[in-house]
């Protein structure tokens, strides 16, 4: 598909054509998500798209790590990483912003890509194999089944899966 074709989307019940005008990129700040925020940043700029990047604290997994990390500096350190994706999106071009959600990640990004009016979700996968997604769960997965707008996965590479 090329973008020129992907930067328009059919509303299912219309059969209309809309543009693709928000890119929602769902990003927990690791290196397996890379791939997917260099793909959101290129895509928002060819198609000329705002760019919303959400990150979710998710509390349970903050109190069951054995740390005992408030939630405000967790906060803070996330939003920390995410004014460097914003810089690197606006040095691109892109208008972007970001916001940090609580909760179930796969849930949280499903919810704040409805509330945000996303025309596209783009959200990085580990690439896990059927039997440890099983057991895992896979936000991707979740999010796939849940949004209400097209999801495009997006697997890291040799280069990002290796932490170059």
């Amino acid at each position: 598909m090329s973008i020129l074709s992907l930067g328009m989307l059919a509303a299912p019940a219309s059969g209309k054509v809309r543009p693709i005008r928000t890119i929602l990129l769902a990003t927990d700040l690791t290196v397996a998500s890379r791939e997917a925020t260099d793909r959101a940043i290129d895509l928002a700029g060819r198609l000329d798209a705002r760019l919303l990047i959400v990150n979710v604290l998710e509390k349970r997994r903050l109190a069951g790590s054995g740390s005992h990390e408030r939630v405000d500096q967790a906060r803070a350190e996330r939003e920390a990483h995410l004014v460097k994706v914003v810089r690197d999106a606006r040095a691109a071009g892109v208008t972007a912003e970001f916001l940090v959600w609580e909760g179930d990640p796969g849930g949280s990004i499903a919810a704040a890509a409805e509330a945000e009016g996303a025309d596209l979700v783009v959200v990085g996968t580990r690439g896990r194999s059927g039997a440890e997604r099983m057991l895992l769960g896979s936000v991707s997965d979740h999010v796939v089944r849940h949004a209400g707008c097209p999801v495009l996965v997006v697997r890291p590479s040799t280069r990002h899966a290796d932490g170059a």
